[in-house]
C-alpha cells in the first residue's frame, strides 16, 4: 500500500497535484494533504507516508528544513521538491538530502505525471526488497524454531509426546508447526517420532533381552500391539523376529 503526503499551501497547485496523484493510486492507497511543513512533519509520524511531494516555499518551516525532519524517522521515503526558484543552492540541499527530483514550478502534468510514476516504482521495488527481507527473516526464524523442536522431541521422544505439547515447548500455533516441521524435516511430525522410538526399539532388541512388551513401554507406545504394528510397517518384520535376524547375523559372524 501507499501512502501519499502532499504539502502545498496554494490551494489550486494542491489541487492540481492532487488531481494527477489521484488517477493513479489504487482504492487501498491514501492521500494526504497539508500546508505547513509542521502539518507535514506530525501528518508523518502518524501515517509513515512511503511518498511525499514537498514545496519549498511553505508556512511556519521551509520545505527542506521540514524534509529533514522528516528524514530523521523516515529516512527511506520517497521525496520530490517543487520549487519557483531554480537557484543553485536549494538544489545542492536537495540533492544532499537525497530527494529524488527537484521540479520547477510551474510544472507540466505529464512531466510531474512522469516523475510520480517513477517514485511510485522505486516504493513497490522497496517494499518488494523489504518484504523479501522480511520472508527470508521469518523462514530463518522457523528454521530456528523446528531445530528447536528436534532438540526437544529427541530428548523426549520416550514419553508421551503430542504435537500440541511440542509446538507449545516453540511458542507456535499447532496447525502452522505441522505444515512447518514436515517442510522443514521432510517427514511428519508423528513419522519422524516413529521413527525415532523404532530405532531405539532396535537397538534394545540388539543389545537386551526384554521383552516386546517392555521394549515397547521403554520406547514410550502405550500399546504393545501398535507397537507390533509400527515396527513391522517400518521394518518389514515384528520385532521377534528382527531379534532372531541379529542373533542369526552374529552368530556368522
Amino acid at each position: 500500500m501507499s501512502v501519499v503526503l502532499i504539502v502545498e499551501d496554494e490551494m489550486l497547485e494542491q489541487e492540481f497535484l492532487k488531481s494527477i496523484v489521484l488517477k493513479e493510486l489504487l482504492p487501498e492507497d491514501k492521500l494526504l494533504t497539508c500546508e505547513s511543513g509542521v502539518q507535514a512533519i506530525e501528518l508523518s509520524k502518524e501515517y509513515k507516508p512511503n511518498i511525499i511531494i514537498m514545496d519549498i516555499l511553505i508556512p511556519e518551516m521551509d520545505g527542506l528544513k521540514t524534509i529533514e525532519e522528516i528524514k530523521k524517522f523516515l529516512p527511506n521515503t520517497c521525496i520530490s521538491i517543487l520549487s519557483a526558484y531554480s537557484d543553485f543552492s536549494y538544489a545542492q540541499k536537495a540533492i544532499k538530502l537525497q530527494v529524488f527530483e527537484y521540479l520547477l514550478k510551474p510544472v507540466k502534468p505529464t512531466v510531474f505525471k512522469e516523475t510520480f510514476h517513477k517514485m511510485l516504482d522505486c516504493v513497490n521495488e522497496s517494499q518488494l526488497i523489504v518484504k523479501e527481507n522480511e520472508d527470508v527473516e521469518a523462514s530463518e526464524c522457523q528454521k530456528c524454531f523446528i531445530e528447536e523442536s528436534v532438540r526437544y522431541i529427541k530428548e523426549h521422544f520416550k514419553e508421551k509426546l503430542t504435537l500440541e505439547m511440542v509446538a507449545s515447548k516453540v511458542f507456535m500455533n499447532p496447525q502452522y508447526f505441522s505444515r512447518a516441521f514436515k517442510e522443514d524435516m521432510g517427514v511428519s511430525f508423528s513419522t519422524y517420532i516413529n521413527d525415532l522410538k523404532i530405532k531405539h526399539a532396535c537397538r534394545l532388541l540388539e543389545t537386551t533381552n526384554y521383552p516386546a512388551y517392555r521394549i515397547s513401554m521403554e520406547c514410550g507406545f502405550s500399546d504393545p500391539s501398535y507397537f507390533n504394528r509400527v515396527f513391522r510397517a517400518q521394518m518389514n518384520m515384528t520385532p521377534i523376529d528382527y531379534r532372531k535376524y541379529i542373533c542369526l547375523s552374529m552368530q556368522k559372524d
